[in-house]
């Protein structure tokens, strides 16, 4: 099969466990949770998604008809200094939802290539082995099939959707992330309240935002 990516960029992470670290963001086209056309924001099970996952059209975008194409593509932007260092480079395969694409024959390339793999994922779909860092972001009224991984992270209030019923869960780090948007302040303050009385949770920005890099 081949690879329908929407953009790829060198940047730092900005959420969760590996905030601040270097990474290739490779972004994938599509989502089972929303179409990403705006006229069906309303009615999709997911409706407060920030991406633009539509199309091959963003920066470094295209189609990939082989594993091996896309990894040597994703390796080119990992800089050339970081051979003097011990520093493992690192992929972040995102969406939309990643795992309609990624399969082992990219998770192969990629390590032959010496990359660390991460993906952020709804947790609709199981993952493929080989992962290094799985990061699951549920959404409420959405199945959850993927119970384990390194964090989990909670988009933060959804309606119908209590951070109780992932604690039991198989999950390294739980993250409480303000819900972006018009209400956002108020979120914020929610989020704090809820860490604050449950430490458990820990509270998650989104830093690249609020540094200016994508």
């Amino acid at each position: 099969m081949g690879y329908s990516v929407k953009e790829m960029f060198l940047t730092l992470q900005g959420e969760g466990g590996q905030t601040g670290r270097v990474a290739v963001f490779c972004r994938f086209t599509g989502c089972n949770l929303w179409s990403g056309r705006e006229e069906d924001r309303k009615t999709a099970l997911c409706s407060f998604c920030d991406t633009d996952f539509v199309g091959t059209n963003g920066t470094n975008g295209g189609y990939f008809e082989t594993a091996s194409a896309l990894a040597q593509t994703i390796a080119t932007f990992w800089p050339p200094s970081s051979s003097l260092s011990h520093e493992t480079p690192l992929v972040v395969f995102t969406g939309g939802e990643p795992l309609l694409q990624l399969d082992a024959p990219l998770i192969k390339a990629m390590q032959e290539r010496n990359f660390s793999i991460a993906v952020e994922s709804n947790g609709t779909l199981p993952a493929p082995h080989g992962i290094d860092w799985l990061c699951i972001s549920p959404k409420a009224n959405a199945p959850l099939r993927q119970k384990q991984g390194m964090e989990l992270k909670l988009v933060f209030p959804q309606n119908h959707l209590d951070p109780s019923y992932f604690i039991d869960l198989d999950f390294r780090y739980f993250w409480l992330q303000p819900m972006a948007g018009p209400n956002q302040h108020a979120n914020l303050q929610e989020a704090i309240r809820y860490c604050l009385s449950h430490p458990q949770w820990r509270l998650s920005l989104q830093t690249h935002k609020l540094i200016g890099i994508p």
